[in-house]
């Protein structure tokens, strides 16, 4: 059984005891969150939300915070001397999904 989720801009397809990375959700360590929007669930047959599936809930433990790796921004115009080097790290929540209620 899996279903696919979205949170964050992005979408994620899960299943029970998958762990994911997702866009920062402000939970503590341990915390239990859940995710309203379903838009898909498969338990031997597919079910497609309109946009999303109606009672479907999927409940997950955050595992923990913390920052990705950092991505350099670097700028450079030739033959101006112009170059300017920045970095950006995103924060993200690491949760384990517990269950998929459809």
């Amino acid at each position: 059984m899996y279903a696919i989720i979205a949170t964050g801009g992005k979408q994620y397809k899960v299943a029970e005891g998958d762990v994911i990375k997702v866009e920062k959700l402000g939970a503590a360590e341990g915390e239990t969150v859940s995710f309203d929007q379903v838009l898909a669930v498969n338990n031997g047959s597919l079910v497609l939300g309109n946009p999303t599936v109606k009672g479907a809930k999927v409940s997950a433990t955050v595992v923990e915070e913390g920052k990705s790796r950092k991505v350099v921004v670097y700028k450079y115009k030739r033959k101006s001397g112009y170059h300017k080097k920045n970095g950006h790290r995103q924060l993200f929540t690491k949760v384990k999904i517990d269950s998929i209620n459809a």
